[in-house]
């Protein structure tokens, strides 16, 4: 349903946002990259999107992109759940990731 949302619109950089979230939590990270990516070009400004490049990058090995955005994230002023919640991956990462179904 999301690949079809995307499809029908393809400029709302929440709905492209969506689609990266989904693949991410299925533990398709460089797919996942692909997509936050657009997202964040589509919503340079938004900071979940921001926050969601972010982890996609941690997972994909890409380590000094993900502290680069999720500073990002922090400067444009999250809600404080989601403040704390990227400080504490900026400070100690974020931890071990299971992607949905993987059983655990």
């Amino acid at each position: 349903m999301i690949e079809r949302a995307v499809a029908q619109r393809r400029n709302d950089g929440y709905i492209v946002d969506s689609l990266g979230w989904v693949l991410y939590q299925v533990g398709k990270y460089k797919k996942a990259v692909k997509h936050l990516e657009r997202a964040v070009r589509l919503r340079p400004h938004d900071p979940i999107i921001n926050d969601h490049l972010g982890d996609a990058y941690w997972q994909a090995g890409r380590r000094l992109e993900a502290r680069f955005q999720w500073r990002r994230s922090l400067s444009f002023d999250p809600e404080l759940e989601n403040q704390r919640k990227t400080q504490v991956k900026l400070d100690e990462g974020p931890g071990v990731v299971k992607p949905v179904g993987s059983g655990g």
